[in-house]
Parts: C-alpha cells; sequence; structure tokens
C-alpha cells in the first residue's frame, strides 16, 4: 500500500518537473542599455592649425548585437587634467561608417609654447546614455615654429651641406625643437623591362639602392671633421651620393614626450632647393709611401726597389699611378696605363748606384687624379 503511494507522489512530482522545467533558476539577467561599443582606433593629426581626426564607427553594440540607424558622436578635447570640452557640433554617423572630423583650433589653443592636446570620441545610445570615451589621440597645441627661409644647398667630396638664415630663436634653441630634412632623390636608377637588378647593382660590392625619399634630422654634435663647432645654421647631409640629383625642403619641429610617444609640431615647409652632386672631386693622396732597394744577386738578378703605401679608401677608387724622376728632372710615370690596383709596385728599371725619387697618385673612377704623395727617395746598392 504504501508502495503504491510513494509511486504515485513520484508520478505527480515528475509530471509537474515536466512542466515548469527542471534546474535551480538563476540569478535574473540586468535590462539591456544598448550601448554601442566604444571607439578603439581614434588617430589625430595637426596641420597648421587645423586638427584632424579619423577613426571607425562600431558595428555592434554591447550585446553583441549589430547596430542600426545614426548614433550621436561626441568630440571632445582636454588639456592636461582638464574637463573634456566638446568641439563638434551634434555629429552623427551610421555603423561600421569611417569617420572624419577635422577643425580649426581655437586662438587660445594655437599660441604659446606647445603642450600636449588629448582628443575623444564618445558614443551614445538612442537614450542619451555613453558608451564611455574612446582611446586617447594626442596632438600639439601651441604656435607653430617659425618657417626656414633661404636654404640653400653646396655640394662637397663628403656630402651636402645646407644653410639657411637663422630663425628668431638663433641665439637661444630650444632643446624640444629639431630641424627636419625632406631629401627626394630625382635621378633613381630605371628599372629593367625583365625586372633583374640594373647593371650598377650586379655586383655584390656594389651600395644598395637609394630610397627616393628620406627625413633627415639635422645632427649639430657631428656634421663635420673640418668644423667641430659648426653654427646652428648649417648642416652636412653625409648620405648623398656623387652623381645623383636632389631636392631638398626643411621645417622646423617641435618635439614633446608624453609617456613613451613621442608628439611632433611641424612648422611650414621651406620653399625647395635642387643641388646635382657632380663627381668633380679628385680621389685621396695616397700616404705612407716607402720604398726599398735590393742589390743584384749572383742568380742574375737585377736591382730593383719596392714600393708601398698606405691604401685610399674611396669607394669610387679605381687604382694608382706611380710616377719616377732622378735629381730634379722631370716626373715621369713608370705604371702601366692602366692604373694600378694594389698599393705596391716593384720598379726593375734602375742602375746600380742611382738614387730615384718616387711619387703616387690615386685614381678613381671618373678619371679623376689626385695630388701626389709625398716623395721618397731610394739609392740602389752598386755592384
Amino acid at each position: 500500500m504504501h508502495q503504491l503511494r510513494w509511486a504515485a507522489l513520484a508520478l505527480e512530482l515528475a509530471a509537474t518537473l515536466a512542466l515548469t522545467g527542471c534546474g535551480t533558476p538563476g540569478a535574473p539577467m540586468p535590462p539591456s542599455l544598448k550601448l554601442p561599443d566604444p571607439v578603439t582606433n581614434l588617430s589625430a593629426s595637426r596641420t597648421g592649425n587645423q586638427v584632424s581626426l579619423t577613426w571607425t564607427m562600431p558595428k555592434k553594440n554591447t550585446d553583441k548585437l549589430l547596430l542600426k540607424g545614426n548614433l550621436p558622436v561626441r568630440i571632445c578635447r582636454k588639456e592636461d587634467t582638464g574637463t573634456c570640452e566638446s568641439a563638434d557640433a551634434g555629429l552623427q554617423l551610421a555603423a561600421d561608417a569611417h569617420g572624419a572630423f577635422t577643425e580649426t583650433l581655437p586662438s587660445a589653443l594655437a599660441a604659446g609654447p606647445p603642450r600636449p592636446l588629448t582628443y575623444f570620441i564618445e558614443l551614445k545610445n538612442r537614450n542619451g546614455r555613453s558608451a564611455g570615451l574612446s582611446n586617447a589621440a594626442i596632438v600639439l597645441a601651441g604656435e607653430a615654429p617659425a618657417p626656414i627661409a633661404g636654404l640653400s644647398a653646396q655640394v662637397r667630396k663628403d656630402g651636402v651641406v645646407l644653410h639657411w638664415t637663422p630663425g628668431p630663436d638663433a641665439s637661444q634653441p630650444s632643446a624640444n625643437t629639431v630641424i627636419r630634412l625632406q631629401r627626394k632623390l630625382l635621378t633613381p636608377e630605371p628599372k629593367t623591362a625583365s625586372g633583374a637588378k640594373p647593371q650598377s647593382q650586379q655586383s655584390i660590392l656594389a651600395p644598395p639602392p637609394e630610397p627616393l625619399e628620406q627625413n633627415l634630422l639635422v645632427d649639430q654634435g657631428a656634421q663635420s671633421s673640418q668644423d667641430p663647432n659648426p653654427p646652428l645654421n648649417r648642416t652636412l647631409d653625409r648620405t648623398t651620393r656623387l652623381g645623383q640629383t636632389y631636392e631638398y625642403r626643411a621645417q622646423r619641429v617641435a618635439r614633446v614626450t608624453v609617456g613613451a610617444q613621442t608628439i611632433e609640431l611641424a612648422g611650414p615647409l621651406s620653399d625647395p632647393v635642387r643641388v646635382e652632386a657632380l663627381d668633380i672631386f679628385p680621389p685621396t693622396v695616397p700616404a705612407g709611401l716607402a720604398a726599398v732597394a735590393t742589390a743584384a744577386d749572383a742568380a742574375a738578378t737585377g736591382p730593383s726597389i719596392d714600393l708601398s703605401w698606405q691604401p685610399v679608401t674611396d669607394a669610387d677608387l679605381a687604382g694608382y699611378q706611380v710616377y719616377r724622376r732622378e735629381g730634379d728632372a722631370v716626373w715621369q710615370r713608370i705604371s702601366p696605363p692602366q692604373p694600378l690596383i694594389g698599393p705596391a709596385f716593384h720598379d726593375a728599371q734602375v742602375q746600380p748606384g742611382h738614387t730615384y725619387r718616387y711619387a703616387v697618385s690615386a685614381i678613381d673612377q671618373a678619371g679623376h687624379e689626385s695630388a701626389r704623395s709625398a716623395e721618397a727617395e731610394e739609392t740602389v746598392p752598386g755592384p
């Protein structure tokens, strides 16, 4: 009897569970606010007194549901720890759209010393609830650096010297302001139709091709070995190559470090200056010339004088030429018509008891010859 009652109760409980569902009910879910995901790729740049922002609108809200319609967008900026002041006028954009905004800085933000200015994007839902601020995008407020005037260029063997008119701060230059040179190569190496390397790049010793454009920062510390204290309105670009044509423009750039990031505020670019780096310079004069005589021996080997000197390290060196004279006679070239490759020469056309004077010059690939080296004198032993 009791077994039948327990069986009936079990059937009744099973039926109840089937109707109401099994398991323990969970905690109640909070109501959804349908907030859009915050912007995460905001970037900012300043040109002159205009600041341009770009970003991407989110596709979904915080519930992982696709957003529909336009979303209110608030753009704000702040200095240091101040309040974020609105910079837009009721902008609205669709989900997943490309966002862009440009403003002219207020006069107060376009004056004074360079200082960080941080922009944010704030999105809201249809009820006006904020999704939070985007990532920070920083530019520099303040007056842009003065333009560079009077830019000129002069070719030297060790590079191109650039001059410009000293600015208003020439006597007290700012430690946070540098000069940036924008250099453009106007004579790039033509590409071959087959895609092979040009002839000048086929050697394993050939230098790599130059980039078409480069940005160079002025290094006031080591501009020229001939001028250890150069003026602040001059620099030497040592990275040029003879035979090429370049165009330069220059600008002052203020730099401020914010955390681990360096923010720049660039002044206007100067007028361009073009320079043709013609190879009109002779190679370095050889040094260290030494002469050693050897007398004739029993093996019928005649007398001779061996010459040696320090190698010239110019990149376009073709070789050397050797000159000889006796007393105050005219110098005669005694090396072959083709320049010598190595820094040594064996002169077997000498006579016992005679004294000879020698000098060496260097020849580059363009055929320019250096001045002759310091003389070396040697006497051939007598028989």
